[in-house]
């Protein structure tokens, strides 16, 4: 717009009226600058024309105010608001009626200009405009610019491959184009009609719409054009159909049949087009966007669109069915499924809104049992599993739509149980397994249009079943989802039937029975981690349904049935409370806690029983009732506030992250809450006139006030040295909340938590930051930032050169995680404003000689951070740029001194605190960024020959000049970087050098001395660590720099943009990273460069430079050329997984947009496919190179989840290519090709879910497989006949196919479809044949897995059919002929379809396999056959067997086996195993589990009681260990089952039986089995003394268990006797009981350590007789202690069982019965055994004992003595347990000895002590002067800031001091 001219237009003389104000008013507007000034003189300018009347109008006055308003509105842009203004306050909405006319005249004049003189690039504004105001233009006018632009984006279009950015734009470009046109076509549909009717301008039109049609044809039949273009590029052919010709529907069905007759009816021009898309060569995916267009464009309610719709109404789901089964792109399915919906919308609409009667002959085309309603059923069952969302929410919506059409074709049916289709249909999916996830959205269906009662009457188990559901998280939501539809409805349906009886109580406690208490026993009994998702999905919306139910739950919780005892892990009865009553609270139906009870329901102490439960759930569900709101404003209570007192320092140190998760998450609501209410508050004290109530708010905010200075105080406290990481973890989360919601201010804040900060509380959170976690390193560091900076003292000019000296020092250090503390340090500083004084100064202490960059004075913050960070830079890279000089002449010098990487991570790290968009020092920028570049081409140079050697671990390049012999310089060559790939054809070996006089000898280590004399320990580890790490700092670095600074380059247009880092630097980064990926050989090295590279090609993506978005697509080529070329004299580097070529591939892949045709994915996928195939030509170890990449490449490719769906259409190939890859002769081939079917496994049936191989959540139904890869089809069904042909040789030798078991594996995955039954193209019974020939074959896993792959191929209504016959191909009798294998593998398979469908075993079945009973056992030979027999009997026998059979045919055929099990091997020995050849174990395990059916599980089935002794002594004292282990585990079982269930000891388990169990565990050498013997005897020595024998011998209790004890004294596997009894082991049982409790035992050992001092804590430890002694009894509470510290949580949640065995008459009032978690048992574990102490009168030696405890026992000089190798433990992280804290058990300890102390001195009387505690307490006193003065002495020793430098050595010597300080205090006391 031409400001000036339209000013001259303007200007007026000095008349004033209402035209000359509008000009005067324009005028200004087009002056000012400012767009909220300049909209509100529009709108003034609005209210003038609307009061202009005609009178006062001037002509060109008006005129020109009129144009100036259109050159507005044209020329901004279309999200400006002022446009918006222009156009609705001024052009149109304010415009008097006369004057309107004139308005459009002036605007059609001002854009028809602009279109005949507009540039391409201004194509997109104008069509944006043409959009908004389309009246009053010439329609040809505007088609004809619309197809110019097109048509001009079409040729564009061909010349942007590999822009991505650039085609994405053109692209919706082309999509706005084409949207404007239909929006031209639907407003003048009749100027079009009469146009082309009339003979006038009828050339000219006919052309444009012409011209338009061709351009939507080749949108539609390119398939560069994303899918959104092409499907409206569909609906506009439609549209431009229905707008010439009237209906259309004629034409449609030509073209979606792809056929011409029938286009007769059409106008020339039109037919010539349609012809043209009639073309049987067009992609499949026209007739998918055609059949869109039609559903969209034509009219299907009320009026229908023609005389064929009803041909047209059933041709578009045909269509659509047929392009379902060959589509291969996942996002084209998804189009498949919305247009299927949209069609069943469509056929609904034309059944609800014909005017006449629906044709009878549609209205059975659509009926439920019609084919094409079972068509699509087949349809909803394939794809209701995608793994698209948006796929299976479509199959929802269209089976929904079908239950509908079926409805609306029987109206007259509304009960479904009078229509059997929907009868059918439910049981169908009733049946159905629950893994199925669309099943839960279909069975919704049905509730919602039949209502609930219909499947409650077929499966009145459901609200079970659905509830046992959501323990899996898959699952829950569907299930949740379910059961929400059920219980609503069923609510209704109750509430409406018992209205209309008149009965309107009843029906509620019938629903509470049906929903309710299904609920409750789930949460009381459940394991917890199967009832987490009920509290997340399920729960609350029952409590929203029924408010009023909740009372009822907690009547029912509180209740005797439900407060029984639950099994060990379930929540309980408590836990199941807090679980309903945190639901309903967070509903808003529980309210605040008054007068004791929490909202009148329960009362407080429960609560704050739940907030230190032993369960973790049941804790956070407690909290959860505390801090969730209904309201966020809700204030406060004062009992809230105190239950959080209660539950914060027990649960700081959780070990779980979810908990910890949970915990800050909920105490993030507390604040929230504490935040919202205070305002709330404060607007009620300004408003409040009432005093009263004015004092109660006043009152909650100190309350607040008190409250957060208590939290804050506590958390700072507990951050001290010794901490574990995740109390530091939790505390400092807390504390950043808390400076988020409230800052440590002290001014005249409400609540000034900065005044509770202390300068001690500042410098631990400093010291937080040297932390080995990095998740503490950051929360220490935005914690710092959050506290006041006087009390940090960072500002102080000493402190900062003491941290900073600090940070330089740690950037240099050889343990990579002291740079990490360096980078937060400085990041720390980069704040404060004389940071570059203190540079200056440490650079001069060093000898450098550096200026750092002055800054003005009064700089802003931000100008301070840039000058800052330019001076640490510069800094760094001077100090950097030194070291790599010296790593460039000494390698080793430079890894045991001066590692790289330390200073190129702190350089990374405080360039992304840097705001790169707002520099002002770009001059000095450009030319650091230069320098950081060619620093990190150095580094790179020095590092690379380690990290490209061929074997890189553990070499130690040795330096040129060293005296060492030439050896070493054979050394050095040998790690230089081998540029060949004879990893293919042999392998180099680091020989003896023949020239050479000795061989080289290499060390863990060489010392190393530097020309000043300093010796260093250099390790290999060292060297290859500084080298790897280096790589990936300068990777880090590089990838930084590209990705966050501006970029200097030309645009297209010729317009500069200025930056820091030019095109060629960015093209030379890539060409490094390029250099890396593909020769390095350390995975570590190339995995970091892919990071790196990863961060630059997004940047060549996304940015303006044509050059760098052109680069991908130049490199992908130039590299797919290598890899195609390869050989073993390529550059590329060949590894067994080609290192890091595939990485290189994968980032140039993953930066293309998703969105956009993904044409270099395509290209990429198609070569490397035609690659990893093989070829007659590749059959040597040369030629197959390029073949091994790309199978690597590929398997990258397929890992990748950033192309998601894309990759998909490619899974066909890739898995052909696997198994076909298995045929190679070249080992690497087939390693590949391995590595490539693992991934395709994965990318086809998901990640493992759970540890059962074959669960059928990574499983799917037959149809959907080869739906979704249709290709694998004909493929795998080819493979499996060509392999199972090679089963059986007549020659005798075994034949193994090579991709045998790989075709087994993909086909054990699948299973039956429901709809499997009805006939489908791809039906899996061809496969069946083939599978069971492969049962034969001579390989024993071959025959395992195809007896694994059968089983989904046999329908459940086959599996009698199949079972009879495989019985039949056994052989009726012996011979000579008989193969075992097939025996074998008939026998497998039958086992299999027995272990799976039991309950279809028809008789017939059972009569064959009576007929073949004797062959297999009585006359076989071949123990293997045998055993598989003997299987498939305890299967038809066994205990889990549902009774297909007659109770007699069981009967008889137990009563067959029982001789031949009496006379087997296995009763009688005589036959060693030995002599019965391979798989005599597995034959005798298999006669083991018949006689363990017969004697243990069911003997009263057997009804042989006289033969269960005999039974099980044979099994209990068979030679062989894994018999005897199984009948033990059995016997295991069955005792515990029985003890669980409280019943009497079984009958089998009489004297004899005991006493072979007592002998057994006297002799029994197998330790696993003889630690189930002893879990037996627990058991059964439960109830009382064990009766011990040694065969015939009696032996006492003291003969039985002296033997035992010293066994487990000398086992490291030792399971314990809980119950001793003979009180002369009790001192020995003792000792052995301690030593199983430290912390190197195994997790095992412990835990049965736990149980035992559990169990004995009433009887022993807590026995007012103290029967052990006070040594031995202290001895057992250390150890009790010990294990209530461990790491491992499970012994830690054992441990604290033990306040629960306490007698009631030793625990306080405020101390339950229940289990608490392990801090709060440990506390209250201290103070009961003080409080024994005065009950034993034994507090002076007690207290003793307890102050050795504190003061240690370990040895002093090995504590302060100083690691003078801490160099060579690169990645020590100090002591193993992670969650003890040494310094709070000190604590602990003190305070309660100190307690007794008092206590003592006050209840008794003042009386001498005696001669030997006077002399303890000495010794005592000595050693503990002796230990504090010489920590303290160590301390003062170590340099400044040891908490960084020396991190380790500070916090054992400060522990050492804590504890010798503590000590003495005790010992004051006591003296």
């Amino acid at each position: 717009m031409c400001a000036c001219s339209s000013l001259a237009s303007l200007s007026v003389d000095g008349r004033e009226d209402g035209v000359r104000q509008l000009s005067q008013t324009l005028q200004s507007f087009l002056k000012l600058g400012e767009p909220v000034q300049q909209i509100q003189l529009v709108k003034k300018a609005g209210s003038l024309l609307e009061v202009l009347s005609e009178e006062q109008s001037d002509g060109a006055l008006l005129e020109a105010c009129l144009h100036t308003l259109v050159l507005v509105y044209t020329s901004l842009q279309a999200k400006n608001p002022l446009r918006r203004s222009v156009l609705l306050s001024s052009a149109l909405g304010s415009v008097p009626a006369w004057l309107q006319e004139q308005t459009v005249n002036c605007l059609s004049a001002c854009l028809s200009d602009c279109l005949s003189h507009s540039a391409l690039d201004k194509h997109p504004h104008f069509v944006d405009t043409i959009t908004t105001c389309l009246d009053g233009f010439p329609v040809g006018e505007l088609l004809q610019f619309l197809h110019e632009g097109l048509t001009e984006y079409l040729n564009q279009n061909r010349y942007r491959a590999g822009r991505h950015i650039a085609q994405a734009q053109l692209m919706q470009s082309c999509l706005a184009v084409v949207k404007t046109s239909m929006l031209v076509v639907q407003r003048c549909q009749e100027n079009i009609s009469a146009a082309l009717q009339a003979k006038q301008d009828h050339c000219k039109l006919e052309d444009t719409l012409s011209s338009l049609m061709n351009c939507y044809i080749h949108i539609l039949t390119d398939e560069d054009f994303i899918q959104a273009v092409q499907s409206t590029a569909g609906m506009a052919v439609v549209l431009l159909i229905r707008s010439v010709m009237g209906y259309g529907d004629e034409v449609v069905c030509c073209l979606l049949q792809s056929s011409a007759q029938g286009l007769d009816s059409a106008p020339h021009w039109l037919k010539q087009k349609c012809e043209g898309l009639c073309n049987s060569g067009r992609p499949p995916g026209v007739s998918l966007y055609l059949c869109h267009g039609a559903l969209a464009m034509l009219s299907w309610k009320r009026a229908l669109p023609g005389p064929q719709w009803e041909k047209l109404l059933l041709l578009v789901p045909n269509t659509l069915l047929d392009l379902d089964v060959s589509i291969k792109e996942s996002s084209t399915a998804m189009v498949v499924a919305r247009v299927l919906t949209l069609w069943s919308g469509a056929a609904l609409d034309c059944l609800q809104g014909a005017e006449q009667h629906c044709p009878p002959s549609l209205q059975q085309s659509l009926n439920g049992r019609s084919r094409l309603q079972q068509h699509l059923l087949e349809h909803i069952y394939t794809h209701w599993e995608h793994p698209l969302d948006g796929v299976r929410h479509q199959t929802h919506s269209l089976f929904r739509n079908l239950l509908l059409v079926h409805q609306h074709t029987i109206p007259s049916t509304s009960d479904p149980t009078k229509d059997p289709y929907i009868t059918e249909l439910t049981q169908s999916l009733l049946g159905l397994e629950w893994h199925m996830r669309g099943k839960y959205g279909s069975l919704g269906c049905l509730v919602e249009l039949y209502g609930a009662e219909h499947l409650l009457k077929l499966r009145p188990q459901l609200p079970s079943c659905l509830l046992g559901l959501m323990g899996d998280q898959t699952l829950a939501p569907y299930a949740s989802d379910l059961l929400e539809r059920l219980f609503v409805s069923h609510k209704a349906q109750l509430a409406s039937e018992a209205g209309a009886a008149g009965k309107t109580e009843d029906w509620i406690e019938c629903w509470h029975k049906t929903w309710v208490t299904p609920l409750l026993q789930v949460l009381c009994n459940a394991r917890l981690d199967q009832t987490t998702y009920i509290l997340d999905y399920f729960l609350p919306k029952l409590l929203r349904c029924s408010p009023q139910s909740l009372a009822h739950m907690v009547q029912a919780l509180q209740g005797p049935p439900l407060c029984s005892t639950s099994p060990s892990g379930s929540r309980g009865a408590l836990g199941a409370l807090m679980t309903c009553l945190r639901a309903a609270r967070a509903q808003g139906v529980v309210p605040s806690s008054e007068e004791g009870l929490w909202g009148g329901l329960v009362p407080l102490s429960l609560l704050q029983q739940a907030l230190v439960y032993k369960h973790d759930q049941v804790r956070m569900d407690a909290l959860g009732l505390v801090c969730e709101s209904h309201r966020s404003t809700e204030v406060l209570t004062s009992e809230e506030m105190d239950l959080i007192r209660y539950f914060l320092l027990p649960n700081l140190n959780s070990q779980s992250p979810g908990v910890r998760q949970q915990t800050v998450s909920l105490l993030k609501k507390l604040l929230c809450r504490v935040k919202d209410s205070t305002q709330l508050l404060q607007k009620r004290l300004i408003q409040e006139r009432d005093q009263e109530q004015s004092n109660r708010d006043q009152h909650t905010l100190h309350l607040y006030r008190v409250f957060l200075h208590w939290l804050c105080v506590r958390l700072l406290e507990v951050l001290l040295p010794g901490a574990s990481f995740s109390k530091c973890l939790m505390s400092l989360h807390l504390l950043c909340l808390l400076g988020q919601f409230f800052t440590f201010s002290s001014g005249p804040n409400v609540f000034a938590l900065g005044e509770v900060v202390s300068s001690a509380h500042a410098q631990n959170v400093l010291y937080c930051v040297s932390s080995n976690f990095l998740e503490v390193k950051q929360l220490a560091a935005t914690l710092l930032q959050q506290l006041p900076s006087s009390v940090v003292g960072l500002q102080v000019p000493e402190r900062m050169c003491a941290v900073l000296q600090a940070a330089l020092d740690l950037s240099t250090s050889t343990k990579p995680f002291d740079s990490v503390t360096a980078a937060h340090l400085l990041s720390l500083l980069l704040h404060q404003p004389d940071l570059r004084q203190a540079l200056q100064h440490c650079a001069q202490e060093q000898g450098l000689n550096f200026q750092p960059p002055s800054a003005p004075p009064q700089a802003s913050e931000a100008l301070i951070l840039e000058y800052n960070t330019l001076a640490v830079v510069q800094f760094l890279l001077s100090c950097l740029q030194s070291e790599v000089s010296r790593a460039e002449s000494s390698l080793l010098q430079a890894a045991a001194s001066h590692p790289l990487y330390g200073r190129a991570h702190c350089i990374t790290a405080v360039l992304q605190h840097l705001n790169t968009v707002s520099l002002t020092q770009t001059k000095q920028w450009r030319n650091l960024v230069s320098e950081l570049i060619a620093v990190c081409y150095r580094m790179s140079d020095v590092v690379s020959p380690v990290v490209q050697s061929s074997s890189p671990e553990g070499l130690i390049p040795m330096d040129t000049d060293s005296e060492t012999s030439p050896d070493l310089q054979r050394i050095l060559r040998e790690i230089q970087p081998r540029d060949t790939n004879d990893f293919f054809t042999s392998v180099k070996l680091l020989g003896n050098n023949p020239k050479s006089g000795s061989n080289v000898i290499f060390s863990m280590y060489v010392t190393l001395l530097v020309p000043g004399g300093e010796g260093y320990r250099v390790t290999a580890q060292m060297v290859l660590v500084c080298c790897w790490r280096s790589m990936k700092e300068v990777a880090m670095l590089l990838g930084q720099l590209c990705q966050s600074l501006p970029l200097h380059y030309i645009s297209d247009n010729a317009h500069a943009h200025t930056g820091l880092i030019t095109e060629e630097q960015v093209e030379g980064v890539g060409l490094y990273f390029r250099h890396q990926l593909l020769q390095s050989r350390h995975r570590g090295a190339f995995e970091l460069a892919y990071v790196g590279f990863v961060r630059l090609t997004d940047r060549l993506c996304r940015s303006g430079s044509r050059v760098l978005q052109q680069l991908p697509a130049c490199w992908l080529t130039e590299v797919l050329e290598e890899v195609k070329s390869s050989d073993p004299s390529s550059k590329l580097c060949a590894t067994r997984r080609s290192a890091g070529i595939p990485f290189y591939i994968q980032a140039l892949l993953s930066s293309e947009p998703k969105s956009s045709s993904c044409s270099l994915l395509k290209m990429t996928m198609r070569e490397l496919i035609a690659l990893s195939m093989p070829s007659a030509d590749r059959n040597t170890d040369s030629s197959t190179v390029p073949q091994v990449h790309a199978l690597n490449i590929l398997r990258a490719l397929y890992r990748d989840t950033r192309l998601g769906e894309n990759i998909i259409p490619f899974v066909s190939d890739g898995m052909q290519a696997a198994v076909l890859g298995f045929t190679s002769s070249v080992w690497a081939v087939r390693n590949s090709s391995t590595l490539l079917f693992s991934t395709l496994i994965t990318r086809i049936f998901g990640v493992k879910k759970g540890k059962d191989e074959h669960s059928k959540k990574n499983r799917m139904t037959g149809r959907e497989f080869f739906t979704r890869f249709p290709a694998l089809y004909p493929f795998l069904l080819y493979q499996l006949e060509e392999a199972a042909a090679t089963v059986e040789s007549d020659s005798g030798q075994v034949k193994l196919h090579p991709s045998l078991f790989l075709l087994l594996l993909v086909l054990s995955r699948l299973y039956p479809s429901p709809m499997d039954g009805s006939s489908s193209p791809l039906g899996l019974a061809p496969f069946r044949p083939f599978i069971i020939r492969c049962g034969r074959s001579a390989v024993y896993r071959t025959r395992e897995m195809a007896a694994r792959a059968l089983v989904p191929f046999v329908l459940v209504t086959q599996v009698p059919s199949t079972v009879y016959s495989l019985l039949q191909e056994l052989p009726p009798e012996p011979g000579p002929n008989i193969q075992h294998n097939h025996i074998h593998g008939t026998l497998l398979q039958v086992c299999s379809h027995t272990l799976e469908l039991q309950f279809v075993l028809s008789h017939q079945a059972s009569e064959c396999f009576f007929s073949c009973f004797h062959s297999p056992l009585n006359a076989n030979s071949c123990v293997v056959t045998r055993g598989a027999f003997l299987d498939v009997l305890v299967c038809l026998c066994g205990s889990k067997i549902v009774m297909c059979l007659s109770g007699s045919e069981v009967g008889e055929l137990r009563q067959k086996v029982l001789p031949i099990l009496m006379t087997s091997e296995l009763v009688t020995p005589d036959i060693s195993s030995t002599s019965l050849g391979p798989g005599s174990t597995q034959f005798l395990l298999s006669l083991a589990r018949v006689a363990l059916s017969a004697s243990v599980e069911i003997p009263e089935h057997w009804e042989s009681p006289q033969l269960t002794t005999q039974l099980l002594q044979c099994l209990l004292w068979c030679p062989q260990y894994e018999v005897r282990e199984l009948a033990v585990e059995a016997i295991l079982r069955r005792v515990q089952e029985e003890e669980e269930e409280k019943k009497k000891r079984p009958h089998w388990m009489d004297e004899n039986t005991l006493s072979n169990l007592t002998s057994l565990a006297l002799h029994e050498t197998h330790p696993p089995c003889l630690a189930k013997v002893l879990q037996v005897l627990c058991v059964l020595g439960s109830n009382g003394e064990l009766p011990w024998r040694d065969c015939s011998k009696v032996l006492s209790q003291e003969e039985a268990l002296l033997p035992l004890l010293t066994l487990a004294q000398n086992s490291v596997y030792s399971t314990l006797l809980q119950r001793a009894s003979a009180v002369s082991c009790l001192a020995k049982w003792g000792v052995l009981v301690c030593s199983c409790c430290s912390e190197e035992q195994p997790v095992d050992v412990k835990l049965t350590a736990t149980k035992v001092l559990v169990n004995c804590t009433g009887t022993l430890l807590a026995s007012p007789h103290m029967p052990l002694g006070l040594p031995t009894t202290l001895s057992l509470w250390k150890s009790l202690f010990t294990l209530l510290q461990d790491e491992d949580q499970d012994v830690r949640d054992s441990a604290s069982d033990f306040i629960s065995k306490v007698p009631a008459d030793l625990l306080s009032t405020e101390v339950e019965r229940v289990s608490v978690c392990p801090p709060v048992a440990l506390d209250s574990g201290v103070g009961l055994l003080c409080q024994l102490l005065e009950l034993w009168g034994q507090v002076p030696t007690g207290v003793l004992t307890l102050t050795e405890w504190l003061l240690g026992e370990e040895n002093c000089s090995n504590e302060l003595a100083t690691n003078m190798n801490e160099n060579d433990f690169l990645f020590e992280k100090g002591d193993l347990n992670l969650w003890a804290e040494p310094v709070q058990w000190l604590r602990l300890l003190h305070r309660h000895l100190c307690s007794l102390i008092l206590k003592f001195k006050q209840a008794q009387p003042p009386r001498p002590p005696q001669p030997d505690q006077v002399h303890h307490i000495d010794t005592l006193l000595s050693q503990a002067r002796d230990r504090s003065l010489r920590s303290q002495q160590a301390l003062d020793s170590l340099p400044a800031l040891p908490q960084f430098s020396c991190t380790m050595e500070h916090a054992r010597l400060t522990l050492v001091n804590q504890r010798a300080t503590l000590a003495l205090d005790v010992l004051e006391r006591l003296k």
